[in-house]
């Protein structure tokens, strides 16, 4: 979770600068801006494939890791990475399902349930139930269709 993080803060760092110094606004430092934020949104992929995999792991041997598993805050990384594992849809769908029994059963938050589940309906390209899910476009504000 803290590398998920870390990765994701520095790469909005340079997602939401302007491209180049603002002293220097030739095209090496652009170029050199847009390279550094690619290099971290491949750094990104990566830290989402090997915590996919490794949640993947752990489901398989342990089932979802709800809050009665691995505490609160256990269960928050666990959900993140599923939040986060855009690369799977397949997976991330199922871990929808694990998330919505563990609620069920008192084991998740009702929050941790809104946020994947409309992650996943983005991913299928159906509108939000809650209207999590935003990013920011090239004019600006976008927000998924709701």
């Amino acid at each position: 979770m803290q590398v998920d993080q870390q990765v994701r803060r520095s790469w909005l760092a340079h997602a939401t600068a302007p491209l180049g110094n603002p002293a220097r606004r030739d095209g090496v430092a652009q170029a050199a801006d847009h390279a550094e934020r690619e290099a971290l949104a491949d750094r990104m992929r990566a830290v989402d494939e090997n915590n996919t995999a490794w949640l993947r792991m752990v489901i398989a041997e342990q089932g979802w890791p709800g809050e009665k598993l691995v505490g609160p805050v256990g269960a928050s990384h666990a959900w993140l990475i599923a939040q986060h594992a855009d690369r799977d849809p397949t997976f991330q769908a199922e871990c929808l399902e694990l998330l919505r029994a563990a609620l069920v059963a008192g084991d998740a938050s009702t929050g941790q349930l809104a946020y994947l589940t409309d992650r996943v309906l983005c991913a299928r390209g159906e509108p939000q139930i809650y209207g999590t899910q935003f990013w920011t476009g090239p004019d600006g504000y976008d927000s998924a269709e709701l």
